[in-house]
């Protein structure tokens, strides 16, 4: 089983797009394609909205919210359950909690298990499903792709081991040493020791400065106890959503999800808020690393608004113009250049403050000094004169035909409202790129003024260290 921890650099490549609307066409594919019949009357329920073929639902008794997105093109559904608990809702201590938790779900549950021949694996593998989980900043998530006849059996599973999951000792033991791997891994991965560096240095209060896998010592000693606190503080309905994507009656698959969910309680505390704030930035931070390796590499990071903000579609359009293809800023100013081998910007799109980057990796010969100069330079082009008619255009027939992509099947729409759910809002997921297509030269130029500041930068340099040379030199 794969196991994913989100990555501190995720790109923002989970980008909604309705694109019939885009288009001003019928969508032949997806949840769009699906015949629009109105929300569905189910007793225990409560209808909140539609939106873009999706109905949301609130469970009535738990408090649970259900996103349902027909589509019959194929006879497959993928059924997804994302818990609004990810590492920013870890302390010190309990770091990397959430992740190891979701390597425990698997483990077993009072009613399915391998002792019984019913565990998630067993099934899943018997009736030929996907399936896999993933850790991120703010949420976490459980999935399989299953075909429309295993639905049930599936989502029973799923419902189980929400609130009935086992913690054992000896399984805590196991998993850890797996995510302590994962963990000695990403360490012998210098850009990415980078970008965790980076981020912990720009957020100094938020809980985004702790990395999403957790710390080595608390990964290895975190008391099962703690781990059971954990799960019985954020792992109830009321913290969760559940999402149908595919080939589903709604008043069935509502049916079974009540018959199943329907017998977990909402959580009797609420679901504790991160009510910390970050600072004001005084002035520009830095981090070097130094290590084996062979070639250098510069981030620049700046906060920026939440996900949800109305400035996320101009800071994406920014990102678009700056690193999507050869045209881009990025690409002309450094790999033509010959002074990087890539070069990029994207933002990490969080519940609480984001963050931009910009970076390059160093092509031989080129120094950190000369990098760094050009890529505070594209972004002081950017303020200073703005980007041009052209250029948005680009970027906006870009983003729709590579969202298109990212749409093509069940799982790729539940994956995208995912990320959406994540941050806070999944109708994003539908109206993002219709807000990306309104985005206008005057929105990046003003967005790069307002948030792309020195005085607000984080820049990290890797610096590798080659056998026989003295470290700290």
């Amino acid at each position: 089983m794969n196991h994913r921890v989100g990555s501190p650099t995720r790109r923002v490549a989970a980008l909604a797009c309705a694109l019939a609307a885009l288009l001003g066409g019928a969508q032949t594919r997806g949840v769009y394609a699906a015949a629009a019949s109105g929300p569905v009357v189910v007793g225990g329920y409560t209808f909140v909205k539609s939106l873009g073929g999706i109905d949301e639902y609130h469970l009535d008794g738990n408090g649970l919210t259900v996103l349902l997105a027909p589509d019959h093109s194929a006879p497959v559904v993928t059924f997804q359950v994302t818990y609004r608990v990810g590492s920013f809702n870890e302390v010190t201590g309990t770091t990397g909690a959430t992740h190891i938790l979701e390597h425990l779900m698997f483990k077993g549950s009072e009613n399915f298990n391998d002792p019984k021949g019913n565990s998630v694996k067993q099934f899943l593998e018997r009736v030929g499903g996907q399936f896999n989980a993933s850790t991120a900043v703010d949420r976490t998530t459980y999935f399989a792709t299953i075909g429309r006849e295993s639905l049930e059996g599936y989502i029973a599973i799923e419902a189980d081991r929400m609130r009935h999951l086992w913690l054992h000792e000896a399984d805590r033991q196991s998993e850890m040493t797996v995510v302590r791997n994962e963990y000695e891994r990403g360490k012998n991965d210098p850009e990415n020791v980078l970008v965790e560096e980076v981020t912990a240095a720009a957020y100094e209060a938020l809980p985004y400065h702790h990395p999403t896998i957790g710390w080595k010592s608390d990964i290895e000693h975190v008391a099962i106890a703690k781990l059971h606190e954990f799960y019985d503080t954020f792992y109830w309905p009321n913290n969760a959503t559940v999402t149908v994507v595919g080939d589903i009656d709604p008043s069935a698959a509502l049916a079974l999800i009540k018959k199943y969910y329907g017998v977990h309680s909402a959580s009797p505390q609420p679901i504790p808020a991160v009510y910390t704030e970050e600072p004001q930035q005084s002035g520009p931070r830095r981090v070097l690393v130094k290590r084996p390796g062979e070639l250098g590499t510069v981030v620049i990071a700046h906060k920026v608004p939440n996900a949800r903000d109305a400035d996320q579609p101009a800071l994406e359009m920014l990102d678009a113009i700056l690193s999507s293809g050869k045209n881009a800023r990025l690409y002309r100013a450094l790999v033509d250049k010959g002074l990087a081998l890539n070069a990029g910007a994207g933002t990490d799109l969080h519940r609480d403050l984001s963050l931009h980057t910009v970076y390059a990796a160093l092509a031989p010969g080129s120094t950190h000094e000369q990098v760094e100069d050009a890529l505070v330079e594209e972004i002081a082009k950017i303020k200073t004169d703005g980007v041009t008619p052209a250029e948005i255009a680009r970027a906006k027939q870009q983003f729709v035909a590579a969202d298109a992509y990212k749409r093509d099947g069940t799982a790729a729409v539940a994956s995208e409202l995912n990320e959406w759910i994540g941050v806070g809002d999944w109708t994003l997921y539908v109206t993002f790129p219709q807000k990306f297509q309104q985005v206008t030269p005057a929105d990046v130029r003003r967005v790069a003024k307002q948030y792309l500041n020195e005085d607000q930068s984080t820049t990290g340099w890797f610096v590798p260290v080659h056998p026989g040379a003295e470290k700290g030199s």
